[in-house]
């Protein structure tokens, strides 16, 4: 059983800044593609950030480019999301996943291990 724990998440104001962490005990954690997606409050689950296994190609959603930044560390099985220029609508749930492949992923169903998430909310 993999395990995804986030962390890094908080309260914070607008304009303000946040890292995400996710750590996994996975042994192969450096041959898997990671990703974030969020979840506000009555909405559905979205696509923030992928990175490949090996960090070399990266995605984001067109409302995060620009703000924020997906990095991984594969000697402490980590992947970080930096969140820079934070907004009220960033408010949401935030989770880590695992794609179980080496590239990036975009979609929900494309990944197989999920974190239990991390609150992230930001005030105007």
């Amino acid at each position: 059983q993999v395990q995804l724990v986030e962390s890094g998440g908080g309260l914070v104001q607008a304009g303000g800044s946040l890292r995400l962490s996710c750590a996994t005990s996975r042994g192969t954690f450096a041959t898997h593609a990671m990703g974030w997606f969020r979840q506000a409050p009555g909405k559905e689950r979205e696509f923030v950030a992928a990175i490949s296994s090996r960090g070399i190609n990266k995605a984001y959603s067109d409302s995060v480019r620009g703000r924020f930044t997906i990095s991984r560390d594969n000697a402490k099985s980590t992947v970080y999301l930096q969140m820079d220029r934070l907004k009220p609508e960033d408010t949401a749930v935030y989770y880590c996943a695992d794609t179980g492949g080496s590239m990036t992923r975009t979609r929900q169903d494309e990944y197989r291990y999920w974190g239990q998430g991390t609150q992230v909310t930001v005030s105007s």
